[in-house]
């Protein structure tokens, strides 16, 4: 089973890379960004507890996260593999991932890491905010929150995995196609 990590910060890209990865390799995507704006669409109690928390740029709690991440794997049974796009985010993370993927008789393969310069994550994230009509991405304060939460409570989650020999570092600037090609190459 091919299991990866895609990290970044927010606008590295992991979005629009892992499409194309889940395309390759037949993954199934586990995005707690579009499970969570799933439950804020349906404004469930969760989804509006998440709502607050996203609009300040702040996470989520873990045991919501890794309670939705497990009812999908339980109801992919059958996948290639899965792909994480967001998540772990904090190495309490990372290790209750790894703890529900051991239960479940398979671990993380890969964390191929998204590095990209502070402006152009800026300017990726406005212009995103132009055509998704997301808050998040409208507002310049809450962009450099977010990316001063990923630098400071986020990052360090690719010393855990680089710890287990588990870490590629990947330029995240260039063209999609050049991007995906070094994403690929370090699968291997």
């Amino acid at each position: 089973m091919l299991n990866l990590v895609l990290f970044g910060p927010p606008g590295s890209g992991k979005g629009t890379q892992s499409e194309k990865l889940i395309d390759k390799y037949k993954l199934v995507h586990l995005s707690t960004g579009d499970i969570l704006r799933g439950e804020i669409a349906a404004q469930t109690p969760l989804g509006i507890e998440a709502k607050k928390k996203m609009e300040k740029g702040e996470l989520v709690s873990d045991e919501i996260v890794i309670g939705m991440i497990s009812n999908k794997l339980d109801n992919n049974t059958s996948a290639k593999g899965f792909i994480f796009d967001g998540f772990p985010r904090t190495t309490a993370q990372a290790q209750a991932l790894d703890n529900l993927l051991t239960q479940k008789g398979t671990s993380i393969t890969v964390m191929l890491s998204l590095d990209v310069e502070k402006q152009e994550l800026v300017n990726r994230l406005l212009n995103r905010g132009k055509d998704s009509g997301r808050a998040d991405d409208q507002d310049l304060s809450v962009i450099e929150n977010r990316i001063a939460v990923y630098n400071r409570e986020t990052a360090i989650v690719q010393d855990y995995y680089k710890a287990q020999g588990k870490l590629k570092d990947i330029q995240g600037v260039g063209s999609i196609d050049e991007i995906f090609d070094r994403l690929c190459r370090a699968i291997g």
